[in-house]
């Protein structure tokens, strides 16, 4: 039985395994946190990715967990309301598309393997020895194991990618944001909604999911000339970065929101970036997810990339008899697809966070004229037909 270690238990990594064990392999995933990570905010499933979780059994329990936002509602810089908008019209949506909490999601993948997959939490790979038969793995907590093969699940920031292919920057497409999640009270009385609100090159929402929730998600965007890659580990310098960029800004509900900021136990700070590869693999090492091919979440497919690849991935290691040409042709029959909802950030980036003036007053006169969806964003998360794969 081939043995796959998988680092990252996000949605990749337990949705890699699922298949996996489908098939008939021995898998191990390590998680360097301490547990199955909950909550985050909503995030998305579409087009292909929905064939994916349909054939896994998970769509109607995730349909039951659908968040159906209501409405965004972009403001002024006063916050008056300039215009609201059904989500469907921003992100090519559909009725069958699923919108449900980044942890509801986790838990229904981890909850397809928590009895078949063995689970390594609060460490992680530090480092790799290829040989002909395998991969001798050293974990960060002293252990030393081989396996036959290991993938990489790791996101944006792949440790796995690093030891593979070495540093970052070569790969990372940085798309001049950076951002800060939080939880805040929801003092406004925000119900299934959405709300915007820009200036150039500064962003402020907040999103509440069911109806009147105590505590929403409250984000804060920044446009920023080079992405902050030493913050990354830096709670302090994250905040202090962000806090900076609004300037002490009086607007609307800004003062509050950097205020809460300061004080959250549970920031996240990242940048706006995609990972553009040569390749996905090397040797007997590969990845999936944001660690291949992070799109960023301004194309809202982050999710539905990671459900895509994993099944793709497992399936081509299936169908051939070697992992090298499993990975070849992985890659093959999975790039396009990927860097055709890739190509769609210069949509999402127009709309959501505009950078000069100029950039913002075209945003505007967009939304308030808006309609119909563009069409290239249905068809790019649709743009792949699962095959149907055999032994």
């Amino acid at each position: 039985m081939t043995s796959v270690l998988i680092s990252g238990a996000s949605i990749a990594g337990p949705a890699l395994a699922y298949w996996l064990r489908r098939y008939s392999f021995d898998v191990t995933i390590v998680e360097k946190a301490g547990a199955l990570r909950g909550g985050g905010y909503p995030i998305d499933v579409r087009g292909t990715a929905l064939d994916v979780v349909g054939r896994m059994g998970l769509y109607p329990a995730l349909a039951a967990q659908h968040v159906d936002t209501r409405q965004i509602t972009f403001l002024e810089p006063d916050g008056s309301v300039l215009t609201s908008l059904r989500p469907h019209l921003l992100d090519a949506g559909t009725d069958h598309d699923l919108e449900i909490r980044r942890g509801d999601l986790a838990a229904a993948l981890f909850g397809t393997i928590r009895d078949d997959v063995e689970m390594i939490f609060d460490d992680s790979i530090e480092a790799l020895t290829e040989h002909d038969t395998g991969v001798d793995v050293t974990f960060t907590g002293g252990e030393h194991r081989t396996f036959d093969l290991v993938v990489g699940a790791d996101g944006l920031h792949s440790r796995t990618r690093g030891l593979i292919l070495g540093p970052e920057a070569p790969y990372h497409r940085y798309l001049g944001y950076s951002f800060a999640g939080f939880g805040a009270p929801n003092h406004l009385g925000l119900s299934r909604e959405g709300v915007m609100w820009n200036v150039p090159g500064r962003t402020a929402a907040l999103y509440a999911v069911g109806d009147r929730p105590e505590r929403i998600h409250a984000f804060l965007n920044v446009s920023l000339a080079e992405p902050p890659l030493d913050a990354h580990r830096n709670p302090a310098e994250q905040r202090r970065i962000v806090a900076s960029a609004f300037g002490g800004d009086e607007s609307w509900e800004i003062p509050g929101l950097i205020a809460t900021m300061q004080q959250a136990d549970d920031i996240f700070f990242d940048v706006v970036s995609q990972i553009r590869l040569p390749r996905w693999s090397s040797g007997r090492v590969a990845l999936v997810g944001d660690a291949a091919h992070a799109p960023s979440f301004l194309t809202g497919q982050g999710t539905s990339l990671a459900l895509v690849g994993a099944y793709m991935l497992a399936g081509e290691l299936a169908s051939h008899d070697d992992h090298r040409s499993a990975f070849e042709a992985y890659e093959k029959h999975t790039r396009e697809f990927v860097e055709l909802n890739q190509a769609l950030v210069g949509a999402g980036e127009a709309t959501m966070f505009p950078s000069t003036p100029e950039a913002l007053a075209r945003r505007n006169a967009m939304l308030t004229q808006l309609t119909e969806i563009p069409s290239d964003a249905e068809v790019a998360h649709s743009a792949l037909v699962l095959p149907d794969f055999t032994r």
